[in-house]
């Protein structure tokens, strides 16, 4: 069997877009800038086609540093726009299914619509925006590069000009040069403020639009009407956990944001509405209703006076004008012509746009339906805002306000019952333990003042703005009744029978032993009584799961499987209690922090462990590539709906016994690997330094890319390193070793390939992690990675670290395609080899230049142009690599 890969087909828009990059840097680099590019291009090309042996000049030894700075950029922008032409046509690790599509193999299943249509009606699927520092690429770039891909949309559909009368291949070359000449680095750390406000752009720009949209087309499917089961979510501006820079007034920042975006864009639907909707009383017959609506208005214009559409419009305007003053502190762009109270709840701007809907009868629809729409979607808060913390802060904060109250000297110091019983006697009371006059430690005053923010939000945007506290480091009941009582303190827990609980205390677990224990730790929470009356009440209880700390603690193999088995036990749980589950997957873009397709890997949950309810984190790099424009964005939001029907509704495939025996294997599989990955990073003398030494880990700190630090704490130990750099660093090196190491050895000593084989072929889990693993096996080199290994200092460390990695990375490489019986990576998968195969030329002298640059770097040169050409070539390889953190 030939190993030998086909051609590389090149997508026509990479060629046309790349041709015009190239222009663009003769014209502003000068030809000499430009051949010595193409020149590196071209040997590197002819490398990875085998033309030319390692011995060819690569070229890179001719380049001064600023030469360098400007070859990297254009490297980078040749990344971007790559990416932006494989994602036009569909081609990345997201696969895009649609809903229609899932019906129809629901229906080829046995399953009917009536039921897909009562599984949405009690349905939350929300992907929740988070801050997490993997977009390398600043706004602007991302702006720029928009703007590029509506260009390209105007060119296939044969448009030959812009609406402002500009040729369109003239404005696509004026955009890149526009990107050209665009800074590509921050120069300052971004605030939480500016993550507000990027994730603001994304929420006003494209959600906003485009799920409205997506509700219209779901109901022509099924042909009724559904629910907002599809919902954004966000923790941008509320996640403390290990960011100082967190606080109530951020988080007042982050949700006074939302609502002035979302009523702005109601009050310009509105306004456009008011020009649409010119039907007169004389033509047209009038209910009550509308008519109630009309003269209620306050509009008196003699204009008017015939056209009670518009005169009811006029009214909503001056209500929403009202909305608007009391959020933003001033009136919108476009002055109401009444004045008006301001609508207490987003639910009564729905019933008087319903009213009018009704009014309308068959008229009702476009614009009309899509803002009904909006304001159930979205509300008055337009994302739900997510709480979270750790809970080593939430004990030490419930410790000085019991202390201070005089309730209990040393909480601390007491054992896990005792804590339950007193948190439970002071959750049952309506006393308060915070003392106005106290003079409390900063840390319980930002707390105290966190929840009071949430408890304002509560009142002034709905009880939508905030649903969910996440607990980070969640190991126990006590973890979970601390939050309670910080949420009591602000009204958000009241006791009674039962209790009303306006926000709902989650627990994150995250490491294996975490994952191990939370169904013992959820049996506990949901026997106490009061629990169970407040989640009958609201419906469900949600749990977050954590990838990244996982794989970081335990390697690939063992995260996914003890992901999986956690799930599994959980739902038994909670079925067993009676309960709802809701899981909330924290994934970030790397398959070592979760990543790859969530199509796939929704879909590969555990039978019975959706049941129409999922809550996924989208971070970084991911939230450019997923929402970046409104046809990325519909696709995907699509996708996750059509996953989750598909996961929750598709009946078991794998019968008791073929699961039992999968299990067992997976045990063994899992135990090896977890030993491996552990005997490597965290029982090998040395290894710390190896990896210091090893990666670009410092250098990415200097990355001014998120406004939370690199770890937790001030120790360089890699326990307390954060999951993004620990994975960032190994994508940059091209080792990626946390979603592979360990694996290599599970499958080698396992013994039992026509088994494996048949997992992949009969379980989805499987054929997922396998998927995953062969992808980004695709995107390392190890022969790239050993050239990073010689930046470490001490040899003898080097050449007893770095051999096992090589070895382990063979390993792995040789026994996974034993598994799939394919003669190379990615064989199966025709489109995504190439995507890959095309891209890998540019970046391996990204590479190559970066390892020169680190070195000079650690050797004390202090040319400003080393350290940008450190943090470019940083910024080009994640872009390459798209999903790197």
């Amino acid at each position: 069997m030939s190993s030998a890969p086909p051609p590389v087909e090149q997508n026509p828009d990479i060629r046309f877009l790349g041709r015009l990059l190239g222009d663009v840097i003769r014209e502003e680099g000068g030809e000499a800038l430009f051949r010595r590019i193409e020149y590196i291009r071209a040997a590197s090309v002819d490398r990875h086609r085998g033309v030319a042996g390692d011995a060819i000049d690569r070229g890179l030894g001719s380049l001064t540093l600023d030469d360098t700075l400007a070859f990297v950029r254009g490297f980078m922008l040749f990344s971007m726009l790559a990416n932006l032409a494989e994602d036009r046509q569909g081609v990345s690790t997201e696969r895009s299914v649609g809903l229609a599509a899932a019906l129809e193999r629901l229906d080829a299943e046995g399953v009917d619509r009536e039921a897909a249509a009562r599984l949405l009606d009690r349905a939350l699927i929300m992907p929740v925006l988070t801050a997490h520092p993997t977009e390398v690429r600043r706004k602007s770039m991302i702006d720029h590069r928009n703007r590029i891909a509506e260009l390209m949309r105007l060119r296939d559909a044969g448009v030959g000009e812009t609406g402002d009368g500009e040729p369109v291949e003239e404005a696509l070359v004026r955009q890149i040069a526009l990107l050209w000449r665009t800074r590509p680095l921050r120069r300052e750390r971004l605030f939480v403020a500016d993550e507000v406000e990027i994730a603001l752009s994304y929420l006003r720009d494209v959600f906003l639009p485009v799920l409205p949209a997506l509700y219209a087309r779901w109901e022509r499917a099924l042909g009724r009407e559904l629910p907002s089961f599809l919902r954004p979510g966000s923790w941008i501006g509320g996640d403390r956990d290990g960011n100082p820079f967190v606080n109530a007034e951020t988080l007042r920042i982050a949700l006074a944001g939302g609502a002035e975006t979302v009523l702005a864009h109601y009050l310009e639907e509105v306004n456009a509405l008011g020009a649409e909707l010119s039907l007169s009383a004389e033509l047209a017959p009038v209910g009550e209703a509308v008519r109630a609506l009309a003269d209620g208005s306050g509009d008196a214009g003699v204009a008017r006076s015939d056209e009670p559409y518009r005169r009811a419009l006029t009214g909503i305007y001056g209500r929403l004008a009202a909305n608007f003053r009391a959020v933003a502190g001033r009136g919108p762009a476009r002055p109401a012509a009444v004045e008006g109270a301001a609508y207490p709840r987003p639910e009564h701007l729905h019933a008087d746009l319903a009213t009018l809907a009704d009014g309308l009868g068959a008229l009702a629809g476009g614009r009309l339906k899509r803002l009904i729409r909006a304001v159930d979607t979205f509300g008055f808060h337009l994302a739900s805002l997510d709480l979270r913390q750790n809970s080593a802060v939430h004990e030490r904060v419930v410790a000085e306000l019991l202390r201070v109250a005089g309730v209990e000297r040393d909480y601390l110091a007491l054992d896990e019952a005792e804590r339950v019983a007193l948190l439970r006697r002071e959750l049952a009371g309506a006393r308060l333990l915070a003392v106005p006059f106290a003079d409390y430690g900063e840390e319980t005053a930002s707390e105290l003042a966190i929840v009071r923010a949430a408890a304002e939000a509560h009142a002034r945007y709905g009880p939508a703005a905030i649903t969910t506290y996440n607990i980070s480091k969640a190991e126990s009941v006590s973890d979970l009744l601390e939050v309670n009582l910080l949420l009591k303190e602000a009204g958000l827990y009241r006791p009674g029978d039962p209790p009303q609980v306006a926000v709902m205390a989650v627990p994150l677990f995250e490491t294996i032993a975490d994952l191990e224990n939370a169904p013992a730790v959820m049996d506990d929470w949901l026997s106490l009584p009061e629990v169970k009356a407040a989640t009958a009440a609201r419906g469900h209880q949600e749990v977050m799961v954590g990838y990244s700390d996982s794989n970081k603690d335990g390697g690939y193999l063992t995260s996914v499987w003890s992901l999986n088995k956690a799930s599994r036990a959980l739902a038994a749980t909670f079925e067993a209690r009676g309960t709802a589950m809701q899981l909330f997957h924290g994934r970030g873009g790397a398959v070592g922090r979760g990543g790859g397709s969530s199509f796939d890997a929704i879909r590969a949950q555990p039978h019975g462990t959706v049941n129409g309810r999922i809550r996924i984190t989208e971070q970084g790099e991911v939230i450019a590539a997923k929402y970046g424009t409104p046809d990325a964005a519909a696709a995907n939001l699509e996708t996750m709906a059509s996953a989750t029907l598909l996961a929750s509704l598709e009946p078991e495939r794998l019968g008791a016994a073929d699961r039992a025996r999968f299990e067992s294997a997976m045990e063994q599989l899992s135990a090896t690997a977890f030993a491996a990955y552990r005997g490597l990073v965290y029982e090998t003398e040395g290894f710390r330094a190896f990896f210091r030494q090893m990666t670009p880990i410092r250098e990415i700190g200097d990355l001014k890319i998120g406004s939370r630090p690199p770890s937790r704490t001030a120790s360089d130990r890699i326990e307390d390193l954060r999951a993004i750099p620990w994975v960032f660093s190994w994508a940059q090196a091209r080792v990626m070793l946390p979603a592979w190491y360990g694996v290599g050895a599970a499958l080698d000593g396992f013994g039992d390939l026509p088994l494996l084989r048949e997992m992949r072929e009969a379980w989805p889990f499987f054929r997922a992690t396998l998927d995953n693993l062969e992808m980004v096996l695709a995107k390392s080199d190890i022969e790239i990675a050993g050239l990073y290994a010689q930046l470490v200092e001490d040899r003898a460390l080097r050449d007893t670290i770095f051999p096992r990695i090589e070895t382990g990375w063979r390993t792995t490489h040789d026994r996974l395609l034993e598994v799939t019986g394919e003669a190379r990576l990615l064989e199966g998968n025709p489109r995504l080899e190439s995507s890959i195969r095309l891209r890998l030329p540019y970046i391996e002298p990204l590479n190559l230049l970066q390892i020169e640059l680190l070195r000079r770097h650690r050797a004390g040169e202090d040319d400003p142009r080393i350290r940008e050409g450190i943090q470019l070539s940083i910024n080009a390889i994640a872009t390459a690599l798209r999903n790197s953190g």
